[in-house]
């Protein structure tokens, strides 16, 4: 038994902050947010719009696409570092808004690798003969924690949610999926604020936001990306030639290019969507993924390579015959 890719479904919200209004805020400029990141603008999530209404919207388009009614879930999962609560999950929300109450639900958090995370998850759980139908989806509002003072990350970070429909198949769709995480960079990209431990050794109270050391988790980031393309491709016993199409996480120009580089790949045949979505952590897959998709570029029986890093340090990949 296989899983497969049967429709995918994302969600943008509708306001649309440009490096212009940035400048406004924070001493910075367009010339430098593009020269370092590749973003020119993102998405900001409206005033009582919430990442389980992000979500809603995306995995309704997904299931539209798949053909799939929600009560023929098996199980929902939902990557996202941005919860609606801390509990119940923003999966069980999901699930109760869409009308597939009874199947399995769970949030999975591993920052921008959430998505990857899922999608492994859910890929097994079909191998495995637990579930014929997944929906996964990565969802996030980080505007709500960035810290608009700090021209480091504020410049970064935007919302949406993109999601799949996995189903059983006995055809190979996803060929191979593989997660790691080195909780040794834990003080390199980090939130300050949590429930147990209250606040992080030597920050002030300053709510929730995000702390990142730019410079380390790029470095970090290009060796262990470069690692987990090569191991993904091997337990697939797939060729590098062989793929169609990298579609990475959106985070950062230089660390997408230096990926495909890596692949042999002309940017021709990577999917980027960071100029204009920014870094949605978990939903940036799934939103490049989805976009590729209806815009045509990604076709039926083409493979695919999906690979994302993120705090913890966390890092994932799939390879995929769509």
């Amino acid at each position: 038994m296989y899983s497969r890719i049967a429709g995918t479904g994302s969600y943008l919200p509708s306001h649309v902050v440009t490096n212009a209004d940035l400048e406004r805020l924070v001493e910075t400029s367009d010339e430098w947010i593009r020269s370092r990141t590749g973003i020119r603008e993102r998405r900001k999530a409206a005033e009582g719009e919430t990442t389980g209404d992000l979500a809603f919207h995306a995995a309704n388009a997904a299931l539209a696409s798949a053909g799939v009614e929600a009560r023929d879930l098996d199980l929902i999962i939902v990557g996202t570092t941005t919860p609606d609560l801390i509990f119940p999950s923003t999966a069980c929300l999901l699930q109760n808004r869409l009308g597939a109450n009874g199947c399995a639900a769970f949030d999975v958090n591993a920052a921008c690798s959430g998505f990857l995370y899922a999608l492994g998850v859910a890929d097994n759980f079909i191998r495995a003969g637990s579930a014929r139908k997944a929906l996964v989806v990565g969802a996030e509002t980080l505007t709500r924690m960035v810290d608009w003072g700090d021209r480091a990350t504020c410049v970064l970070f935007g919302d949406g949610a993109g999601a799949v429909v996995l189903e059983a198949s006995a055809e190979p769709g996803v060929l191979a999926t593989k997660q790691h995480a080195d909780g040794g960079h834990k003080d390199l990209l980090y939130s300050p604020v949590g429930v147990s431990v209250g606040f992080h050794p030597g920050e002030p109270n300053a709510g929730v936001c995000i702390r990142m050391s730019g410079n380390e988790v790029f470095k970090v980031a290009v060796r262990t990306l470069d690692r987990i393309v090569g191991e993904t491709l091997e337990a697939a016993g797939v060729d590098e030639a062989q793929v169609d199409w990298l579609i990475p996480h959106q985070a950062n120009l230089r660390i997408i290019e230096a990926t495909a580089k890596r692949l042999h790949l002309p940017m021709e045949r990577v999917i980027v969507t960071v100029d204009r979505h920014g870094n949605t952590s978990s939903a940036s897959v799934p939103l490049a993924l989805d976009e590729a998709v209806r815009s045509g570029k990604v076709q039926r029986g083409q493979t695919l390579l999906l690979e994302a890093f993120g705090g913890g340090f966390t890092w994932a990949s799939a390879l995929i015959r769509y």
